[in-house]
């Protein structure tokens, strides 16, 4: 249905129809009246059957009407109205302002009444929307995921997407969830695009943002790990902007994220079984495959699994300066994982040559955290210096100290420079990098 089509059903002009910046119930002071009228016209507009002779547009305007007769709204309540049917038709339901708002970048919808939202790295109960029932959601979620190409239902009860923006978003419902549906869209945060930006957002230091531009530019194998929702991808994409023009890049992802904008890059994307199971592409098929393509670089948006040790061999074997990410809860952490990983490969490895191959492939762990005030800093980067008693040894080079809570709840730390010098440091400058001089100097 047409916008022009709704403007007429309720007799209001065009400059008049506006989103308010205000909650449902405040616009609407009778709060059973608004859940009324809304469940009523959008339930008719999704349940019932369009008769054969009659055109949509028809159909709808109908319906409006008889919902309609006999109220007498004042025009804000006919305009607040018209926004919501509005969002239903042309738009994803009652979320459809919360994908617009830049300030939200995450939407959690639990249950009908329970829908939750992260703003500036707060996650907070919107309590001025709500879904009308779990069909309402279900139908949401359709209409999401059908211009991706995929469906949702009980032959298929979860669905992990990317939309046009890079936004992601995964949907689970019954059997799968006991609950009832559940929705979650992680959107892509287009202010995050480069390394001025985290620098103004507090995430590191410039002394921090120069040595990891460096250690890119010198071709050095990193690791960014971190919890969900820490930022690891954020960072990954800006330090995948120091890589030179003139490189060969290949990414590999799950649901491609990364906005590279050098000239030669190529992304691989995974795929899912199809209905009949058949069809899977994974981060290891794209990994085997990357390396028939002579890739200057490699960038793998997430392992966290079998593909852990053919990066592993990739790094060995002439692809320096690959990057990547995955979930771990300390640079230590991250190591042991990819231990593990290389031991779910089914390679028959000694752990011991195993870590002298992660020892051999990686140059440096950058840890990210999102701290309980909601921000992301970067709060370690450490080298790999060798094996000492079977384990790898790390050395911290940079750190976040935290010292306590400020008055107004946030952390209250700071960034610190271990006073050595690293062994990447003596690499970098033997492939002709001068710009951390001021940097590694001891008192």
């Amino acid at each position: 249905m047409s916008k022009k089509d709704l403007l007429e059903v309720f007799a209001i002009k065009e400059k008049e129809v506006k989103r308010p910046i205000v909650s449902d119930y405040e616009v609407f002071k009778d709060k059973e009246l608004l859940d009324s009228l809304r469940n009523k016209i959008i339930q008719n507009l999704i349940d019932n059957n369009i008769p054969a002779h009659k055109k949509l547009e028809q159909f709808i305007n109908d319906e409006i009407d008889k919902v309609l007769e006999g109220y007498d709204l004042s025009n804000l309540e006919r305009s607040h109205l018209y926004n919501l049917i509005d969002n239903e038709i042309n738009g994803y339901g009652p979320i459809t302002e919360l994908l617009e708002d830049r300030n939200v970048t995450e939407i959690m919808v639990n249950d009908i009444n329970e829908i939750y939202v992260e703003v500036d790295g707060r996650v907070v109960k919107d309590e001025s929307i709500s879904f009308i029932n779990e069909d309402h959601i279900i139908r949401t979620i359709q209409k999401i995921v059908q211009p991706l190409g995929r469906t949702i239902d009980t032959a298929n009860p979860m669905v992990d997407a990317r939309l046009k923006d890079g936004s992601r978003i995964n949907a689970v419902i019954p059997p799968l969830s006991i609950k009832g549906p559940i929705l979650t869209i992680r959107k892509f945060k287009v202010n995050m695009e480069t390394i001025d930006d985290i620098l103004r957002n507090g995430t590191l230091t410039p002394y921090m943002a120069r040595f990891l531009e460096a250690a890119v530019l010198g071709k050095c194998n990193i690791i960014i790990s971190g919890g969900t929702g820490s930022g690891k991808t954020t960072l990954l994409n800006v330090l995948s902007s120091f890589i030179q023009n003139d490189e060969r890049i290949i990414t590999i992802e799950d649901a491609a994220e990364l906005k590279l904008k050098q000239r030669h890059v190529v992304s691989l994307e995974t795929r899912l079984t199809n209905y009949e199971g058949e069809g899977e592409v994974t981060i290891r098929d794209l990994v085997i495959n990357s390396l028939r393509m002579r890739p200057d670089r490699i960038i793998i948006g997430e392992v966290r699994g079998k593909e852990a040790f053919d990066m592993l061999q990739a790094m060995n074997t002439g692809h320096a300066g690959s990057l990547s990410t995955m979930h771990a809860n300390s640079p230590t952490d991250a190591l042991n994982r990819l231990e593990t990983m290389i031991l779910m490969a089914g390679m028959e490895i000694p752990i011991k040559a195993i870590r002298e191959y992660i020892e051999n492939a990686i140059d440096l762990v950058v840890h990210v955290e999102r701290l309980s005030d909601g921000r992301r800093k970067v709060v370690s980067i450490s080298e790999i210096v060798g094996i000492k008693n079977d384990n790898i040894e790390l050395k911290e080079i940079f750190a976040f100290r935290k010292k306590g809570l400020t008055s107004k709840g946030e952390v209250d730390g700071e960034f610190v420079l271990y006073k050595y010098i690293p062994n990447i440091y003596e690499k970098l400058k033997a492939r002709g990098i001068e710009s951390l001089n001021d940097i590694f100097t001891l008192k």
